[in-house]
């Protein structure tokens, strides 16, 4: 006999859910993705706590909940596998729900602002070698069922590398974008709808152009640049696995993947001298401590080539 299933929330909590998902879309513009993993963390805190509790939980069971229930709840998610970035964004989104009901004078959030996020192991990014991320933008398409195809692959991942790009932020471009062979720069909305502008290089425009003459597909302002077979807006998993095919090809890591091309980017331009500030503007970083992680990997660089080549370095290791 299947045991019966537990409702995680009353009707109204569920509803005050609604409310709260619907505020983060409509007043904070947070992206599709965001909401999406937030309505998730908060339905996995639900679910958590009518277990807790032995009964579905209702607005009144979260106006002073106590940091000891975040714990629990963290230690439960650790259990099942979540790492240190996970429960952070956990704590985040719960806090957010949280938030939103101390607006509707329905809870505290003492509790959950005194909870402070597990600490994440520090890592490094992992950028393609110059090499390789000129190799990934001209064996790109190689293969492909049309000529089009082959230079549609060709024109994102060139403007990954070339601009800096979020893959979300190329494949979001209106189809009127890098039409003029002139430009030298371009605008692009990232996250939070905050804007930056980025120089364009003549191979992104040339790469751009050439998939332009061959799409079959009439590219309108109103319209996505990047299309797929079938016409509608490109999805971020076929240049995933356009990525995956390059790396089997071209005998790359697994770490090759379409970010990584973001991260060549600043590497890349780091390592001839670019200011860091401009690179965190290039980047649309909103925190120069988000650009200087790769003034980490630069550093590894320059140690290498010390060890590798300064005589009395040699001598020490010897």
């Amino acid at each position: 006999m299947n045991a019966p299933v537990l409702i995680s929330a009353t009707s109204d909590l569920l509803a005050l859910k609604t409310q709260w998902l619907r505020r983060l879309e409509v007043e904070r513009q947070a992206s599709p993705q965001t909401i999406d993993a937030y309505e998730r963390d908060v339905r996995q805190f639900l679910t958590f706590f009518a277990g807790y509790q032995g009964r579905p939980a209702a607005p009144a069971d979260l106006a002073d909940l106590k940091p000891a229930e975040f714990r629990a709840f963290l230690a439960e998610r650790r259990r099942d596998g979540a790492g240190a970035r996970s429960l952070g964004r956990h704590l985040s989104g719960v806090r957010s729900f949280i938030r939103h009901l101390e607006r509707e004078g329905l809870a505290s959030g003492a509790g959950a602002a005194s909870m402070r996020a597990p600490k994440r192991p520090k890592s490094l990014p992992r950028p393609l070698s110059v090499p390789d991320a000129l190799a990934v933008t001209e064996e790109a398409g190689a293969g492909a069922s049309e000529p089009w195809i082959a230079a549609r692959n060709v024109a994102v991942l060139t403007l990954l590398y070339g601009c800096g790009l979020r893959i979300s932020e190329a494949l979001n471009l209106p189809g009127d974008a890098l039409a003029d062979p002139g430009a030298r720069s371009m605008t692009i909305t990232g996250k939070g709808n905050k804007q930056r502008l980025v120089p364009l290089l003549p191979a992104v425009l040339e790469a751009v152009a050439a998939y332009r003459r061959l799409c079959p597909y009439q590219l309108a302002a109103d319209g996505p640049l990047f299309r797929g077979a079938r016409g509608g807006q490109l999805a971020p998993g076929i240049i995933q696995r356009e990525m995956q095919r390059l790396r089997g090809y071209l005998g790359l890591p697994d770490s090759a993947t379409p970010h990584a091309l973001r991260h060549s980017f600043a590497t890349h331009l780091l390592a001839k001298g670019g200011d860091l500030r401009a690179i965190q503007d290039l980047l649309g970083h909103a925190s120069l401590s988000s650009t200087q992680v790769y003034t980490g990997i630069e550093g590894g660089r320059l140690l290498q080539i010390y060890d590798d080549a300064h005589p009395r370095a040699r001598r020490s290791a010897a």
